[in-house]
This record gives C-alpha cells, sequence and structure tokens, in this order.
C-alpha cells in the first residue's frame, strides 16, 4: 500500500536492518571458526551476506530501503583491541562501500564501534562519521558484562551528543547469563525471549539514573524493539520509581532522585525507537502511545524471521498500515522521522 503525502509518495525507511559486509563476513568467520548459539544462528541466514538473495526480498517491497547497521554478536566479543579495532573499521568501510554502490537500496549506513577500546571507539566514530558518512553509530546494552555508564564509555555519549548523530541501541545477552543463582546457563532460549527486552530496559534505565539526559537534553538514542519492556511497564516506571530508595536499606536512592531535573518516567519518554516487534500489534500500540510519534521510527530486524529476510518486513508493514492513525503520523514513522534524525536527503 502507498500513500501520498502532498505531491509524493512515502518511502518506507527501514532503520534497523541487519548485513555483514563480505569482507567482515569472512573475518569473522575466520576469528571464530565454531561459532555456535548467536554466532551459528546469524550465519545460517543467506541474505545477511548474499546481496543478490536480499535485493530479491526487497524487490516485494514498494518504496523501500534500508539503512544498514552489522547483526550481532558485538564487535568486542571476537578479542581485545586491536582485534576489535581492527574488525570495527572493517566492518565500516565494508557498509559506506555498500552505500556508495547502491545508495537507492541502502541511503545510510550505522557504525559499529570497539566497545573495549575507550580511544579507538572515539576515534572510529568519528572516522565513521566524518569520512565515511555513517549516519550514528551502534552499540549494544552491556560491553563485555559492563554497563554502559562507565567512565571508559560515557564519553562517547558525550561525543555523540556533540556530533549531533544518533546512537543505536540493541540488546546482548548470551546463554551463559542464567536465569537463576543455581543455574550455569540460560534455558529454552529465555535469555534471547525475555533476556533481550530486559537487557534493553536495565541499560535505558542506567543511562537515566546516570544523568546522562540533564546533561545532553537533545541526544538521540534509538532503542530496538519499541524500548523492550518499558512502555508496558509504565506504572512501575512513574509511580514506582517515584519512590526510588524506598526499598532499598545499604544505598540513599533518594539522594540520587533529588538531583534528577524530571521524573524518572519523563526521560524514558525521550528515548527514541523502532517498530520490529515481530507482528505484534497490540505491543506497537502500547510503545506508540507511551513513547509519541514523533519518536517511532519504521525497523524491521530484518533478515531474522522464520522466512531469512521477508516476514518481519512484511508483518511490521501490515500492522502500522492498519494503525488508527493519520496519514501524516504514518509517514512520520516510515520516513520523516529517519529524515529528520538521520539528516537523510
Amino acid at each position: 500500500m502507498l500513500y501520498r503525502v502532498g505531491e509524493r509518495l512515502t518511502m518506507k525507511i527501514d532503520i534497523f536492518a541487519h548485513i555483514f559486509p563480505k569482507t567482515y563476513f569472512d573475518r569473522m568467520v575466520q576469528a571464530v571458526p565454531d561459532g555456535k548459539d548467536l554466532h551459528k544462528r546469524v550465519r545460517n541466514v543467506p541474505s545477511i551476506v548474499d546481496l543478490g538473495e536480499r535485493f530479491r526480498i526487497m524487490d516485494r517491497f514498494d518504496d523501500y530501503c534500508q539503512v544498514i547497521c552489522l547483526g550481532a554478536p558485538p564487535i568486542e566479543v571476537f578479542g581485545p583491541p586491536p582485534i576489535s579495532t581492527d574488525m570495527a573499521k572493517l566492518a565500516n568501510d565494508g557498509m559506506a562501500e555498500l552505500v556508495r554502490k547502491y545508495p537507492d537500496r541502502f541511503p545510510g549506513f550505522i557504525a559499529s564501534l570497539p566497545m573495549n577500546d575507550p580511544e579507538g571507539l572515539l576515534a572510529e566514530a568519528g572516522r565513521a562519521i566524518k569520512d565515511l558518512g555513517a549516519v550514528g553509530v551502534q552499540i549494544f546494552t552491556n560491553v563485555l558484562g559492563r554497563p554502559l555508564d562507565k567512565p571508559e564509555t560515557i564519553p562517547l555519549f558525550d561525543r555523540m551528543a556533540e556530533l549531533d548523530r544518533p546512537i543505536w541501541m540493541h540488546p546482548a545477552r548470551g546463554a551463559d547469563f542464567p536465569d537463576y543463582k543455581s543455574e550455569t546457563k540460560s534455558h529454552y532460549e529465555i535469555w534471547w525471549a525475555l533476556g533481550w527486552p530486559y537487557e534493553t530496559s536495565t541499560a535505558m534505565a542506567h543511562l537515566v539514573f546516570s544523568g546522562l539526559f540533564d546533561r545532553h537534553p537533545s541526544i538521540k538514542i534509538i532503542t530496538h524493539h519499541m524500548g523492550g519492556m518499558i512502555p508496558y511497564f509504565e506504572g512501575r516506571i512513574g509511580p514506582g520509581w517515584d519512590q526510588l530508595g524506598t526499598r532499598t536499606s545499604d544505598e540513599d536512592y533518594t539522594l540520587l532522585l533529588n538531583t534528577l531535573k524530571k521524573r524518572p518516567l519523563d526521560y524514558f519518554r525521550l528515548f527514541y525507537t523502532d517498530t520490529a516487534l515481530f507482528g505484534a500489534k497490540e505491543a506497537t500500540i502500547c510503545g506508540l502511545k507511551f513513547f509519541g510519534v514523533e519518536q517511532v521510527l519504521f525497523g524491521s530486524d530484518m533478515p531474522f524471521d522464520p522466512e531469512k529476510g521477508a516476514a518481519y518486513i512484511r508483518w511490521t508493514i501490515e500492522i502500522i498500515d492498519s494503525l488508527d492513525i493519520s496519514p501524516g503520523e504514518r509517514q512520520m514513522i516510515y520516513e520523516g522521522n529517519a529524515r529528520r534524525l538521520l539528516n537523510l536527503k
């Protein structure tokens, strides 16, 4: 279905579509030849590296293009710098080349960073944006198990606020993160189905309570999967966290609460988010109500669906087209917000 806004048709800009440039993919397989779990999963999806297959899938959808970024796992899992730093450069060079070759398919790319290299990540962010034309950077919700609001990584947020470029935040958690103290691993892929939304929500909370939005009120952080658990838990985040400190005896969180300029709930609404909810319409409605149309961008999480590329795109478009919103609001989700945040022509 096409929507005419003014005198032109709305373009569907998918702002969270994963890809592996061939040179990066080959290096990744070489670095971890016996990949398992998530490594195995992402390698078994042809369209994540095969451009012919990817373009055949994309051609099924009218006026559709992708802002591309690497898929999981995070680059830092491949090793310490300079390994991670070199891998990030290889990935960003490869994605920049794809954008140059296929600008109608890929209007922009999101840079990857060696988050275990405090100096290298800042240098690579600057190189990718200024020299290669990246529209922003992708980070994961933790850095090898450490939160994002640590001294070695918080300067990245300061730098991105200065550059006025968005940060995409992708969840990261594996089967080695147990769900119970008595266990050594997570069973039934709970680490993915429930752990990833929790990871996203936890990372958002750390950034909120670190005072990030007081320091940089206009910083742009795009969370994956409609902000994880946050919209559904509005009551806990609102009235619940208004009482921060009342449940803790070994630390006085009321002092932290008094330093924030807003209610915790108000900061969570400042995040941006995407529509990658795997065909869940009611969750989409809930997230849209929480964040508002101005903060939501069309994203599919292609190509990790059961059809290995097409289903998440199709389901997400069907949901957006069925929402009880105006044509102008639909255009904002599909295209307008992306052009504004990413400075796309």
